[in-house]
């Protein structure tokens, strides 16, 4: 909020205002944003907008910047006079919230409770993420490979197919996973041909794209080119390795190429959904 002050009138498309910490907001926000990767919408957050005073504010601010109005806002009141100021304004407004919590209300005969934050309480889903994202992190990158089983997804793949973002993202949803490097000079570990392949997931990215992404690696590293790790032949030879290795898995494939963490996270579940194993 404080860098709103700092903004001219054209910088703020949308004010986004939660009365939680406001991820969910953000998240939906973002997911709309990213249809339009060409041009870029600016946004900001008012996280924890719980009385009518800091919400009269954040109102005032998306006049000034005649910006629309993005929220999830649990309290009725407090919706009402968003969506009023609003509509008196001229402003776009959704409350993300108000239909669903509406048609809820009406289904089960019972009014919301209309307190922020609950599904940030340290309910069971809050433990089974906190167990998933420890598991995760023990299980990076090929470690401890006798836990494997234990694995609600395991994702195999080259350097640089995303192994690990995608097993943080997916630990955050309250996955158990674990992740295994694919080398044509290692010995893949007994235990993957023991698990069920259904839960196994064979990621695999474009020659080009992985050769841009390791020479940018290895730059980072102040290592210039030529580097093996970096030649197109070896990337080939790395992909063959990994290809044999999932016909013989018969797992499913996802290549990464241009495809975000969200959305190969999305297809890894759609899989494993496919396959009875959520």
């Amino acid at each position: 909020m404080s860098e709103s002050h700092h903004k001219t009138t054209s910088d703020i498309d949308y004010i986004l205002i939660s009365d939680a910490v406001g991820s969910l907001v953000q998240d939906v926000y973002h997911s709309a944003n990213v249809q339009f990767p060409n041009a870029p919408l600016h946004s900001e957050l008012y996280p924890f907008i719980q009385d009518k005073d800091s919400l009269i504010e954040a109102l005032h601010d998306a006049e000034d910047y005649h910006s629309g109005v993005i929220a999830t806002l649990i309290n009725q009141e407090m919706h009402q006079y968003a969506k009023d100021f609003c509509a008196d304004k001229g402003l776009f407004y959704q409350n993300i919230l108000a239909d669903i919590l509406f048609d809820m209300e009406k289904r089960l005969d019972k009014a919301p409770s209309q307190k922020p934050g609950i599904r940030h309480q340290l309910d069971d889903h809050y433990y089974q993420r906190i167990e998933a994202l420890e598991f995760a992190v023990l299980n990076d990158d090929g470690q401890h490979p006798n836990r494997f089983e234990e694995a609600d997804i395991v994702l195999l793949g080259v350097s640089r197919t995303s192994k690990t973002p995608l097993s943080m993202y997916l630990a955050n949803l309250g996955y158990k996973v674990a992740n295994l490097p694919l080398l044509p000079e290692s010995t893949l570990p007994d235990v993957i041909y023991d698990i069920n392949p259904d839960k196994i997931i064979g990621l695999t990215n474009d020659v080009n794209v992985l050769n841009k992404f390791r020479r940018e690696r290895l730059r980072s590293y102040g290592i210039e080119d030529p580097n093996i790790y970096s030649d197109d032949s070896r990337i080939h030879e790395e992909l063959d390795y990994a290809n044999d290795i999932y016909a013989k898995l018969n797992c499913p494939i996802i290549n990464v190429a241009d495809r975000s963490i969200e959305e190969t996270a999305t297809l890894v579940l759609m899989f494993l959904q496919k396959n009875n194993q959520l």
